[in-house]
Protein backbone atom coordinates (compact mmCIF):
# COMPACT_ATOMS: atom_id res chain seq x y z
CA UNK A 1 0.00 0.00 0.00
CA UNK A 2 1.35 3.19 -0.79
CA UNK A 3 1.00 6.18 1.22
CA UNK A 4 -1.80 7.45 -0.69
CA UNK A 5 -3.63 4.42 -0.44
CA UNK A 6 -3.09 4.65 3.17
CA UNK A 7 -4.24 8.13 3.49
CA UNK A 8 -7.01 7.82 2.03
CA UNK A 9 -7.75 4.14 3.95
CA UNK A 10 -8.09 6.67 7.02
CA UNK A 11 -11.54 8.01 5.70
CA UNK A 12 -12.51 4.60 4.21
CA UNK A 13 -15.64 4.67 6.94
CA UNK A 14 -17.41 7.33 4.69
CA UNK A 15 -19.27 5.51 2.17
CA UNK A 16 -18.87 8.44 -0.41
CA UNK A 17 -15.48 8.34 -0.98
CA UNK A 18 -13.81 5.36 -3.33
CA UNK A 19 -14.80 7.02 -6.47
CA UNK A 20 -13.88 9.77 -8.84
CA UNK A 21 -16.11 12.31 -7.29
CA UNK A 22 -18.48 12.31 -4.35
CA UNK A 23 -22.23 11.55 -4.79
CA UNK A 24 -24.54 13.22 -2.19
CA UNK A 25 -28.24 14.01 -3.02
CA UNK A 26 -28.16 14.30 -6.67
CA UNK A 27 -24.34 16.21 -6.99
CA UNK A 28 -21.27 14.78 -7.48
CA UNK A 29 -18.66 16.91 -5.73
CA UNK A 30 -14.60 15.92 -7.17
CA UNK A 31 -12.08 17.94 -7.01
CA UNK A 32 -7.97 17.53 -8.65
CA UNK A 33 -4.57 18.86 -7.38
CA UNK A 34 -2.53 20.02 -10.37
CA UNK A 35 1.07 21.35 -9.08
CA UNK A 36 3.98 22.09 -10.94
CA UNK A 37 6.84 19.95 -10.67
CA UNK A 38 4.17 17.20 -9.45
CA UNK A 39 1.79 16.89 -12.50
CA UNK A 40 3.69 18.98 -15.16
CA UNK A 41 6.64 21.26 -15.57
CA UNK A 42 6.45 24.54 -16.40
CA UNK A 43 8.73 24.21 -19.78
CA UNK A 44 6.44 21.80 -21.25
CA UNK A 45 3.40 23.82 -21.06
CA UNK A 46 1.92 27.15 -21.80
CA UNK A 47 0.21 28.54 -19.04
CA UNK A 48 -3.04 28.45 -21.13
CA UNK A 49 -2.22 24.88 -21.10
CA UNK A 50 -1.23 23.90 -17.82
CA UNK A 51 -4.79 25.83 -16.53
CA UNK A 52 -6.80 24.18 -19.21
CA UNK A 53 -5.49 20.71 -18.54
CA UNK A 54 -6.50 21.25 -14.74
CA UNK A 55 -10.14 21.69 -15.45
CA UNK A 56 -9.99 19.09 -17.96
CA UNK A 57 -9.06 16.45 -15.59
CA UNK A 58 -11.47 16.74 -13.11
CA UNK A 59 -14.27 17.23 -15.45
CA UNK A 60 -13.37 13.89 -16.76
CA UNK A 61 -14.25 12.46 -13.15
CA UNK A 62 -17.56 14.05 -13.44
CA UNK A 63 -18.63 12.94 -16.74
CA UNK A 64 -17.20 9.15 -16.09
CA UNK A 65 -19.66 9.38 -12.99
CA UNK A 66 -22.57 10.12 -15.61
CA UNK A 67 -22.86 13.88 -14.32
CA UNK A 68 -22.74 16.90 -15.62
CA UNK A 69 -20.15 19.53 -14.46
CA UNK A 70 -21.83 23.06 -13.80
CA UNK A 71 -19.57 24.71 -11.34
CA UNK A 72 -16.30 24.65 -10.17
CA UNK A 73 -14.28 26.49 -7.69
CA UNK A 74 -10.18 27.29 -8.33
CA UNK A 75 -7.79 27.51 -5.64
CA UNK A 76 -4.59 29.12 -7.15
CA UNK A 77 -0.88 29.61 -5.74
CA UNK A 78 1.17 32.08 -7.85
CA UNK A 79 4.96 32.93 -7.95
CA UNK A 80 5.54 35.97 -7.25
CA UNK A 81 7.59 36.11 -10.45
CA UNK A 82 4.39 35.94 -12.63
CA UNK A 83 3.12 39.07 -14.74
CA UNK A 84 -0.49 40.55 -15.64
CA UNK A 85 0.06 39.05 -19.16
CA UNK A 86 0.90 35.55 -17.08
CA UNK A 87 -2.03 35.66 -14.91
CA UNK A 88 -4.17 36.42 -18.07
CA UNK A 89 -2.66 33.43 -20.21
CA UNK A 90 -3.99 31.43 -16.86
CA UNK A 91 -7.38 32.98 -17.10
CA UNK A 92 -8.04 31.96 -20.04
CA UNK A 93 -7.17 28.38 -19.94
CA UNK A 94 -9.44 28.29 -16.94
CA UNK A 95 -12.21 30.09 -18.92
CA UNK A 96 -11.54 28.03 -21.90
CA UNK A 97 -12.25 24.66 -20.70
CA UNK A 98 -15.55 26.37 -18.47
CA UNK A 99 -16.86 27.82 -21.88
CA UNK A 100 -16.63 23.97 -23.99
CA UNK A 101 -18.44 22.22 -21.07
CA UNK A 102 -20.84 24.72 -19.83
CA UNK A 103 -19.39 25.42 -16.51
CA UNK A 104 -19.43 28.76 -14.41
CA UNK A 105 -16.92 29.46 -12.28
CA UNK A 106 -18.01 30.80 -9.04
CA UNK A 107 -14.89 31.71 -6.73
CA UNK A 108 -12.42 29.82 -4.58
CA UNK A 109 -8.98 31.05 -3.35
CA UNK A 110 -5.82 32.28 -4.41
CA UNK A 111 -2.11 32.84 -2.49
CA UNK A 112 1.41 33.81 -3.16
CA UNK A 113 3.75 30.61 -3.62
CA UNK A 114 7.25 29.70 -5.16
CA UNK A 115 5.56 28.00 -7.48
CA UNK A 116 2.62 27.53 -9.84
CA UNK A 117 0.21 24.72 -8.00
CA UNK A 118 -3.74 24.30 -8.43
CA UNK A 119 -6.92 22.72 -7.26
CA UNK A 120 -9.95 23.08 -9.10
CA UNK A 121 -13.34 21.79 -7.31
CA UNK A 122 -15.95 20.31 -9.95
CA UNK A 123 -19.48 20.33 -8.63
CA UNK A 124 -21.90 18.41 -10.99
CA UNK A 125 -25.39 16.99 -10.98
CA UNK A 126 -26.78 13.56 -12.02
CA UNK A 127 -30.09 11.66 -11.54
CA UNK A 128 -27.79 7.91 -12.31
CA UNK A 129 -24.77 8.14 -11.23
CA UNK A 130 -22.21 5.13 -12.03
CA UNK A 131 -20.35 4.00 -9.65
CA UNK A 132 -16.57 1.66 -9.68
CA UNK A 133 -18.98 -0.88 -7.44
CA UNK A 134 -21.11 -2.17 -10.40
CA UNK A 135 -19.25 -4.44 -12.42
CA UNK A 136 -20.75 -7.78 -12.15
CA UNK A 137 -19.34 -11.25 -12.86
CA UNK A 138 -19.61 -12.02 -16.74
CA UNK A 139 -19.86 -8.19 -17.40
CA UNK A 140 -17.52 -7.96 -20.56
CA UNK A 141 -14.36 -4.69 -20.02
CA UNK A 142 -13.71 -1.94 -22.04
CA UNK A 143 -11.68 0.89 -22.73
CA UNK A 144 -11.96 3.72 -25.16
CA UNK A 145 -8.95 4.82 -27.63
CA UNK A 146 -6.06 3.91 -28.13
CA UNK A 147 -3.70 3.78 -24.60
CA UNK A 148 0.06 4.67 -24.86
CA UNK A 149 0.65 7.60 -26.43
CA UNK A 150 0.92 10.06 -22.95
CA UNK A 151 3.20 7.66 -21.35
CA UNK A 152 5.65 7.59 -24.62
CA UNK A 153 5.25 11.51 -24.84
CA UNK A 154 5.54 11.99 -21.22
CA UNK A 155 9.25 10.11 -22.05
CA UNK A 156 10.13 12.22 -24.67
CA UNK A 157 9.26 15.40 -22.40
CA UNK A 158 11.77 13.68 -19.91
CA UNK A 159 14.36 13.34 -22.36
CA UNK A 160 13.69 17.25 -24.16
CA UNK A 161 12.15 16.31 -26.93
CA UNK A 162 9.48 17.81 -28.96
CA UNK A 163 5.42 16.67 -28.45
CA UNK A 164 2.74 17.21 -30.58
CA UNK A 165 0.38 20.36 -29.24
CA UNK A 166 -2.70 17.76 -29.81
CA UNK A 167 -0.75 14.94 -27.43
CA UNK A 168 -3.40 13.75 -24.95
CA UNK A 169 -0.62 15.08 -22.08
CA UNK A 170 -1.34 18.29 -23.21
CA UNK A 171 -5.08 18.43 -23.95
CA UNK A 172 -6.71 15.58 -22.77
CA UNK A 173 -10.34 14.60 -25.01
CA UNK A 174 -13.40 13.62 -23.19
CA UNK A 175 -16.16 11.79 -25.17
CA UNK A 176 -18.99 13.41 -23.11
CA UNK A 177 -21.44 12.87 -25.68
CA UNK A 178 -20.67 8.94 -26.49
CA UNK A 179 -20.31 8.53 -22.17
CA UNK A 180 -24.07 10.14 -21.52
CA UNK A 181 -25.19 7.98 -24.57
CA UNK A 182 -24.36 4.73 -23.34
CA UNK A 183 -24.27 5.22 -19.50
CA UNK A 184 -27.91 3.68 -19.46
CA UNK A 185 -25.94 0.43 -20.57
CA UNK A 186 -23.03 0.16 -18.56
CA UNK A 187 -22.59 -0.85 -15.44
CA UNK A 188 -19.30 0.44 -13.49
CA UNK A 189 -17.12 3.21 -15.19
CA UNK A 190 -13.70 5.22 -14.20
CA UNK A 191 -11.52 7.64 -16.14
CA UNK A 192 -7.87 6.28 -17.43
CA UNK A 193 -6.00 8.92 -15.28
CA UNK A 194 -2.70 6.68 -13.85
CA UNK A 195 -3.12 3.63 -15.99
CA UNK A 196 -5.41 0.67 -16.96
CA UNK A 197 -3.54 -1.86 -15.07
CA UNK A 198 -4.16 0.88 -11.47
CA UNK A 199 -7.90 1.45 -12.93
CA UNK A 200 -8.22 -2.18 -13.22
CA UNK A 201 -7.18 -2.70 -9.38
CA UNK A 202 -9.41 -0.29 -7.99
CA UNK A 203 -12.32 -1.43 -10.21
CA UNK A 204 -11.34 -4.96 -9.11
CA UNK A 205 -11.49 -3.93 -4.96
CA UNK A 206 -14.34 -1.59 -5.65
CA UNK A 207 -16.76 -4.61 -7.31
CA UNK A 208 -15.02 -7.86 -5.72
CA UNK A 209 -14.20 -9.35 -9.27
CA UNK A 210 -11.13 -10.64 -10.81
CA UNK A 211 -10.43 -10.48 -14.48
CA UNK A 212 -10.00 -12.79 -17.50
CA UNK A 213 -7.46 -10.58 -20.50
CA UNK A 214 -8.46 -11.65 -23.65
CA UNK A 215 -5.52 -11.35 -24.97
CA UNK A 216 -2.03 -10.03 -23.12
CA UNK A 217 -1.51 -6.62 -22.55
CA UNK A 218 1.66 -4.97 -22.63
CA UNK A 219 3.10 -2.63 -20.08
CA UNK A 220 3.22 0.42 -22.39
CA UNK A 221 -0.48 0.30 -23.26
CA UNK A 222 -1.36 -0.74 -19.13
CA UNK A 223 0.99 1.84 -17.31
CA UNK A 224 0.43 4.56 -19.17
CA UNK A 225 -1.32 7.50 -17.26
CA UNK A 226 -2.70 10.73 -18.02
CA UNK A 227 -4.57 9.39 -20.77
CA UNK A 228 -8.39 9.93 -19.63
CA UNK A 229 -9.77 7.49 -21.80
CA UNK A 230 -13.20 5.73 -20.66
CA UNK A 231 -12.89 2.08 -18.87
CA UNK A 232 -16.33 0.89 -18.53
CA UNK A 233 -17.93 -2.60 -17.67
CA UNK A 234 -21.09 -3.51 -19.62
CA UNK A 235 -23.21 -7.26 -19.67
CA UNK A 236 -22.78 -8.65 -22.75
CA UNK A 237 -26.82 -8.36 -23.73
CA UNK A 238 -26.31 -4.53 -24.11
CA UNK A 239 -23.21 -5.17 -26.69
CA UNK A 240 -24.50 -4.24 -30.11
CA UNK A 241 -26.14 -0.82 -28.58
CA UNK A 242 -22.89 -0.02 -27.05
CA UNK A 243 -21.22 -0.60 -30.74
CA UNK A 244 -23.90 1.35 -32.47
CA UNK A 245 -23.42 4.40 -30.05
CA UNK A 246 -19.79 4.09 -30.80
CA UNK A 247 -20.13 4.13 -34.47
CA UNK A 248 -22.37 7.13 -34.29
CA UNK A 249 -19.89 9.28 -32.36
CA UNK A 250 -16.43 7.59 -33.82
CA UNK A 251 -15.11 6.00 -30.94
CA UNK A 252 -12.77 2.99 -30.71
CA UNK A 253 -14.10 0.30 -28.00
CA UNK A 254 -11.26 -2.16 -26.94
CA UNK A 255 -13.10 -5.02 -25.73
CA UNK A 256 -10.48 -6.70 -23.75
CA UNK A 257 -11.24 -8.80 -20.47
CA UNK A 258 -14.27 -10.48 -18.33
CA UNK A 259 -15.18 -10.02 -14.92
CA UNK A 260 -14.64 -13.46 -12.96
CA UNK A 261 -14.57 -14.66 -9.19
CA UNK A 262 -11.75 -13.26 -7.36
CA UNK A 263 -9.27 -10.36 -7.70
CA UNK A 264 -7.06 -8.18 -9.70
CA UNK A 265 -3.75 -6.68 -8.47
CA UNK A 266 -1.09 -5.45 -10.95
CA UNK A 267 2.62 -5.64 -9.83
CA UNK A 268 3.54 -2.85 -12.07
CA UNK A 269 5.39 0.56 -10.95
CA UNK A 270 3.03 3.48 -11.45
CA UNK A 271 4.52 5.73 -14.53
CA UNK A 272 2.25 8.73 -13.78
CA UNK A 273 4.16 12.13 -14.01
Amino acid sequence: MNKEEYFIKQFSNNKVIGDDGAFIDGFVYSMDAFFENVHFKKEWMSLKQIAYKSMIVNISDAIVMNAIPLYALLSVAIPKSYTEEDLKELSKGFKKAAKEFGIEIIGGDTISNEKLDISVTIISKTSKPIFRKGVKRDDLLCYTGTLGTSKRDLERLFQNKDISKKSKFIKPVLNQKFFYEIAPYITASMDISDGLFFELERLSKASQVGFEFFDEIGNDIGTSGEEYEILFSFNQKNLEKIKKIAKKHKIKLNIFAKAVKGKYRTDCKNHHF
